[in-house]
């Protein structure tokens, strides 16, 4: 490294890991390294600060094969691990990912599994505030809940660490430049087709522009706020099961009275909980099915959830059952509790190509002015009726499609084509910011994407790429 002046960050770097009291000396560390400018300064830091404590560092880096040349950056981080004396593992994908989530899905499961095979402490990635403030707008144009404004978490189990993650990405490229740390560029990242980019390259920059040149700071301060309080929450919770949980032997009971003697926000927490610790999670339709069968389920009665567990209710009780299979009692429908697996958000008109999963079935989704070729499915879109963001996703009970004669659900459409109850999961569904459906696909379209004379269009075509 470079002598000379101090850099701020060279300063503040050793003050943050004190704060965060979450690294100890000796501390083996497997340390994310893209051979981007984030994960190269924080692999910096670590090995070069001389008033931090010696950390037994590891290198990581994961090939996702997402781009012909990917080879490229494993060669790079070869040579700058080489150059700084820093141990490297790696990991390859095997296939291509179908998308964003799945890379991520499976570079945090080399990983963790490194993490665990090297018997090291902690996986520390390059993630910095910019990252943050991307996180949290993007899950606002989801329509997300507390628990997703908080945005990326500072750690989190099992072992992840981000230390840079109150950090700007000038602050960054700053000592970047002081240091004289080369790092690669991801040109896929200049592209618009991808959400997050666009959300990086255009709609922070026109927002910072106009009517919220702040809107970073205010963004983090959010998520700031947010994960505060969700802490809140995690620290009062034990204290508010004592009374609605009961646990005898193997069995777990939830006393039915204790529970509804809450405020209905604080019973929807408890069962969250009280679920999420036994592995099971219910996305926002799932947890409102299931509140309401607290409330009004008759004894009896079972709640299915995911994967083969069950609530049933016996009078003051509800017992759950995690062995896959209830015994006795009126299972509910099914589709009570069906879970959409993924979803995709296309922020505003334009052209891009994304992979989406359903269920265990993956599309490659293609959108653009001008109709695309190679699709299995399109959707011609007349831009001004529809409001965007639009999102393709899995069914949703409730869910309906405007049609000529009326509005129809789409249970009634998958009942009519015979659709079995295990794959109406795995059909994607088109949805405006309204929640309109616009189109289910392979089945019905609905009139509000009739196309008109001189209207914009905007074409979607769907894929499947597999045989699930």
């Amino acid at each position: 490294p470079r002598e000379g002046l101090t850099p701020s960050l060279a300063e503040r770097f050793p003050l943050i890991l004190a704060d965060d009291g979450v690294l100890s000396p000796g501390d083996r560390i497997v340390v994310a390294i893209s051979g981007g400018v984030d994960s190269s300064v924080l692999l910096h830091l670590l090995r070069f600060s001389r008033t931090l404590p010696g950390f037994d560092l590891l290198a990581a880096h994961f090939d996702h094969r997402m781009r012909p040349d990917s080879r490229r950056d494993l060669q790079w981080v070869t040579g700058l691990c080489r150059a700084w004396d820093v141990p490297l593992r790696t990991g390859t994908a095997q296939g291509t990912p179908v998308s964003e989530e799945d890379a991520r899905n499976r570079r945090y499961t080399f990983l963790l599994g490194l993490k665990d095979r090297e018997k090291a402490s902690w996986v520390l990635t390059g993630h910095q505030a910019e990252d943050q403030v991307e996180t949290v707008l993007f899950r606002v144009f989801r329509g997300t809940g507390l628990r997703g404004l908080a945005g990326i978490p500072r750690q989190r189990s099992p072992g992840v660490y981000r230390p840079l993650l109150e950090v700007s990405r000038r602050e960054v490229l700053a000592y970047a430049a002081h240091m004289g740390i080369g790092f690669l560029e991801d040109p896929s990242n200049e592209s618009l087709a991808p959400a997050r980019n666009r959300i990086r390259n255009q709609v922070l920059p026109e927002l910072e522009r106009g009517p919220a040149p702040g809107i970073k700071r205010s963004l983090r301060r959010l998520a700031r706020l947010a994960s505060e309080n969700e802490d809140a929450w995690e620290s009062l919770l034990p204290g508010l099961l004592e009374g609605v949980l009961q646990e005898e032997a193997d069995k777990v009971f939830v006393v039915r009275p204790a529970l509804l003697a809450y405020d209905p926000a604080v019973q929807t927490r408890l069962m969250r909980k009280i679920l999420a610790q036994r592995g099971i999670e219910l996305d926002e339709v799932g947890t409102r099915a299931l509140m309401e069968f607290t409330r009004t389920g008759a004894s009896g009665r079972v709640f299915s959830l995911p994967g083969g567990a069950s609530l049933s209710r016996d009078f003051g009780r509800f017992s759950l059952d995690l062995s896959g299979s209830a015994e006795t009692g009126t299972r509910l429908d099914q589709e009570a509790t069906a879970q959409p697996s993924g979803a995709l958000l296309i922020p505003e008109p334009g052209s891009g190509t994304e992979g989406i999963t359903l269920e265990g079935r993956s599309f490659q989704v293609g959108w653009s002015p001008a109709e695309p070729a190679g699709y299995e499915e399109l959707l011609e879109i007349p831009i001004s009726d529809v409001a965007f963001p639009l999102t393709l996703r899995g069914w949703l009970p409730g869910d309906r499609i405007r049609m000529d004669f009326g509005t129809k659900k789409l249970k009634k459409l998958f009942g009519e084509a015979k659709v079995p109850q295990k794959d109406r999961g795995k059909i994607p569904v088109l949805v405006d910011a309204e929640g309109d459906v616009l189109w289910v696909a392979g089945f019905a379209s609905s009139t509000m994407v009739k196309p008109r004379a001189g209207s914009g269009v905007l074409f979607l075509g769907i894929r499947n790429v597999d045989s699930n």
